[in-house]
């Protein structure tokens, strides 16, 4: 849950500054947040979601 409200506010913070450096326009934007909407209610959201949070895990093992 912390990781993925973590990957919810970096995207959300990506996409403003993207919008507001007209980097991309407000129309794009909303397509690509309905698709992900819509993308995690589909079978696929499991599936993305051990990705992720494998990605996390190797991100995290890594040491400095």
């Amino acid at each position: 849950m912390v990781i993925s409200l973590s990957a919810a506010l970096l995207l959300a913070i990506v996409l403003f500054v993207m919008i507001r450096s007209k980097a991309i326009k407000v129309w794009p934007a909303v397509v690509a947040a309905l698709f992900g909407f819509f993308l995690a209610s589909t079978n696929m959201a499991p599936d993305i979601n051990r990705f992720l949070n494998s990605v996390a895990d190797t991100i995290n093992q890594i040491k400095i």
